[in-house]
């Protein structure tokens, strides 16, 4: 009797269609990492995840748990007692992303890593930045007319600013049955990044265009890098108070970086916490990735409209360059627009790499910088205004 009780309790006498698919989907993601090497450093914690998660009888997480959490007719509405008491390893560590600790410790990392001096240099940066957003909006409203509530309209249109952490960091907050597709969305875009970009600046632009070389950057003096990452800070919470959460941890790791006085933290938030965080974070959005979830039309409309909103901001900011190029002197190069989606440095790379092709002489690694970490903050002032009209 015992023998046959082991066997019953085994996971392959439990196992059904949807958790066979999601494991074989795992299994492809982690080649996807290892093999291809497509954003690793979050795509293997997040197949891992998914992996876990979809082990019959492991009882890693339990999304019963944040369907009661989050049902207002639920004693456990808006309780993490019954998570931290019935949950497993893997419900224990989403507290940290339903409560937008894990992507806030990341953009301090973030922060202590970029360089705000080329968006310093040339402030017209902030504007390509900004119009490299509108991918966002222009897929969220698509995504409300397709069918989908609000919420998750916004919680969809996010993936157009490629960034990882602000996807999860808004879709926690306004649609979390969703997290798993948007997060694996984000990231396999942002990691597509030379493969969607370039077709689509060349398209928009001619060969006189992708060959304009642009001049030097100013140098930035310290106190300017110092003074900005507060003032900013400052001013984008003021104004919308929902974006201070993201906006003030990515400044605080920049301010970290260039104040000069406080090395050991500067170091630790590029490094161990940085990896740490990463670690939960993949981990327990890859949880949310169960059968139910991810197996279904939205899942697949969820794809489909990512890549759109990619797309749309790629196009917004590379259109804006080239309407500003009719009213200055010296001209913008308009690859450097595409750079605006906030994923740094890769977006940056490829504007460098395509006008490299059209003229070897031309550097433009650099202006792309620009709106490249322009993009970064208009991400987060995205989320903020999508969380201020939705949340």
């Amino acid at each position: 009797m015992d023998i046959i009780n082991f066997f019953q309790g085994m996971g392959f006498m439990q196992i059904d269609w949807q958790q066979a698919v999601m494991l074989l989907l795992s299994f492809f993601l982690l080649w996807l990492a290892i093999h291809k090497k497509y954003e690793p450093l979050l795509l293997l914690p997040i197949a891992f995840g998914m992996l876990l998660t979809n082990l019959p009888g492991a009882g890693m997480f339990h999304s019963e748990l944040w369907t009661a959490f989050l049902d207002e007719s639920s004693p456990a509405y808006h309780s993490y007692g019954a998570i931290m008491k019935e949950g497993g390893l893997l419900d224990v560590l989403y507290i940290g992303v339903k409560a937008g600790v894990y992507p806030c410790l990341i953009f301090i990392g973030v922060g202590a890593m970029t360089d705000f001096g080329p968006l310093i240099s040339n402030p017209k940066s902030l504007i390509l930045g900004a119009a490299a957003q509108i991918g966002i909006f222009v897929t969220f409203l698509c995504a409300s007319f397709m069918g989908f509530t609000p919420a998750e309209a916004g919680s969809i249109g996010i993936i157009g600013g490629a960034d990882g952490p602000t996807s999860i960091f808004l879709t926690s907050k306004l649609a979390p049955h969703l997290l798993g597709p948007i997060a694996i969305a984000a990231y396999s875009y942002m990691a597509l990044v030379p493969v969607i970009q370039p077709p689509i600046m060349r398209a928009l632009t001619t060969k006189k265009e992708r060959a304009i070389k642009m001049g030097q950057l100013r140098p930035v003096s310290k106190t300017e890098k110092i003074v900005f990452p507060v003032i900013i800070t400052a001013v984008v919470a003021l104004i919308l108070p929902d974006a201070a959460p993201l906006i003030g941890c990515l400044m605080l790791g920049n301010l970290m970086k260039e104040c000069g006085v406080v090395d050991r933290l500067s170091k630790t938030a590029q490094n161990e916490l940085m990896n740490i965080v990463v670690i939960f974070l993949g981990l327990s959005v890859g949880a949310t990735a169960t059968g139910a979830s991810f197996l279904n039309v939205k899942t697949i409309m969820i794809l489909a409209m990512g890549i759109v909103a990619f797309g749309l901001g790629s196009a917004g900011g590379v259109l804006l360059a080239k309407f500003m190029n009719l009213f200055l002197k010296e001209k913008i190069n308009p690859l450097i627009g595409s750079a605006g989606v906030s994923a740094v440095p890769m977006a940056a790379r490829v504007s460098q790499t395509v006008g490299q092709e059209e003229n070897p002489s031309n550097f433009l690694l650099m202006h792309a910088m620009g709106p490249n970490v322009a993009g970064v903050i208009g991400s987060a002032v995205a989320a903020g205004v999508l969380l201020t009209m939705l949340g």
